[in-house]
């Protein structure tokens, strides 16, 4: 069958590699792709979020399975729009409704179907400006530091952290007051977990799932988790804490109730489910939900599953997920993100990358790039994921970093500490 990913970054690279490997794809697309995709599928200009132009690619190129990567088009309604037109219908679509989708589009709704379902999270309220005051007082009965989410998307940026009641309240207003557009006019405030954070990835058809490896990622982009937050500087899969005991209450006390809880409010649901958690004294509670696939984590997950991913999607699809088992590799596997220097706040592109050639102990997914002429330049802040096995994860990362050293692009930056709280 002819297939198409929507996305441009690594997780949709890593996507199509292993789409790549599938028996049952004829041709892949991606769209709009990057540098990497370019070398195994054909790239498309287009853009996922315009549902117009995706459906009439589509059709056009016999499209009989889409992957949703990044979760803007699921927010947006791409499944909906799909399933309410007669001449797309039938097309195999990997992604949840637009109500399924509102776990991650709506911090507020999150909350709110945790507590329906008895799903073990830190406790909140949730404010608008009209309610500006009754946030601070909010904030006043917490112990620091003090979490802040904007209630939309914002890119990955919409959660501040602060240690300070005052400026806590000041942040409160200024996110009100528009700091992260239309995604903080609502705001969420809830009280700090102090724990060790890891990443559980279900894959459902809305009554089956399976539980895909676990993973870690670094968010700060500086060494120690410090500085300011990114998209992820990297990432560990298995989770070594994550033991039969924890994953045995992750399952009863937050997957099957998650799942019920899609199947009673009949949401059609029929992709990924991301997990965000926090280890707390040996119990787990939810931070968020995401309805994609993590990006770096998708570059150390994906790798470890042997089982063809054509074929898990089409029994999602289906809704017959009983009827196939994942196989994992029981390896670790680790990337480390090499990414723009100055990133996550403003950076050059167009950066010429050498050494791509040379590296042959590690997967190189590509995140920013583009083709320029004959070479391959940056086009993102975060530009390349370096993914590599070990029989243990500082195996892995050893040589992630060994390929590393082989690569260089002006003012190239990575963190030469992942994994550094798993020891």
């Amino acid at each position: 069958m002819n297939i198409l990913i929507l996305g441009s970054g690594g997780r949709e690279h890593t996507f199509a590699y292993k789409i790549a490997q599938s028996t049952k794809c004829d041709k892949l697309f991606v769209a709009p792709g990057n540098a990497g995709t370019a070398e195994i599928a054909e790239n498309l200009d287009l853009n996922p979020i315009d549902f117009a132009a995706v459906a009439n690619t589509a059709l056009e190129k016999d499209i009989k399975m889409i992957v949703v990567g990044p979760e803007d088009p699921l927010v947006k309604g791409i499944v909906d729009f799909f399933k309410n037109d007669e001449r797309l219908k039938d097309i195999q679509i990997i992604g949840p409704s637009g109500r399924g989708a509102l776990l991650e589009g709506s911090k507020e709704r999150a909350k709110e179907f945790m507590a329906m379902y008895d799903i073990p999270t830190a406790a909140y309220e949730s404010f608008s400006f009209e309610s500006l005051e009754a946030g601070k007082n909010f904030l006043e009965t917490l112990k620091p530091p003090y979490v802040l989410k904007a209630d939309g998307l914002a890119a990955g940026k919409g959660v501040l952290i602060i240690d300070e009641l005052e400026e806590a309240k000041k942040e409160l207003e200024n996110m009100l007051s528009g700091k992260f557009g239309a995604a903080s006019k609502k705001v969420v405030i809830e009280e700090f977990l102090d724990g060790i954070e890891l990443s559980v990835f279900v894959l459902t058809d809305g009554k089956n799932y399976k539980i895909l490896p676990t993973a870690k990622d670094y968010k700060r982009i500086g060494e120690g988790d410090t500085g300011l937050n990114t998209g992820g500087m990297g990432a560990v899969s298995p989770v070594p804490f994550a033991d039969d005991e924890l994953m045995g209450k992750i399952e009863d006390r937050i997957v099957k109730p998650t799942v019920r809880g899609l199947q009673e409010e009949e949401i059609d649901y029929k992709g990924f489910v991301f997990i965000g958690l926090i280890k707390v004294k040996g119990e787990p509670y939810v931070i968020e939900y995401n309805v994609r696939m993590g990006d770096p984590e998708t570059e150390v997950v994906l790798p470890r599953i042997k089982t063809d991913l054509v074929d898990l999607f089409q029994k999602t699809w289906e809704g017959n997920l009983d009827q196939i088992d994942v196989e994992v590799d029981e390896r670790a596997a680790t990337t480390v993100m090499l990414v723009s220097g100055g990133y996550p706040e403003s950076y050059q592109k167009g950066k010429t990358i050498t050494g791509l050639k040379e590296i042959d102990n590690s997967i190189v997914f590509h995140a920013g790039t583009k083709k320029d002429g004959e070479e391959i330049v940056t086009s993102g802040g975060r530009v390349l994921a370096l993914t590599s096995f070990g029989k243990d994860y500082k195996e892995a990362l050893k040589k992630s970093y060994q390929s590393a050293e082989k690569l260089q692009f002006d003012k190239m930056y990575f963190r030469k500490d992942i994994g550094f709280d798993l020891s």
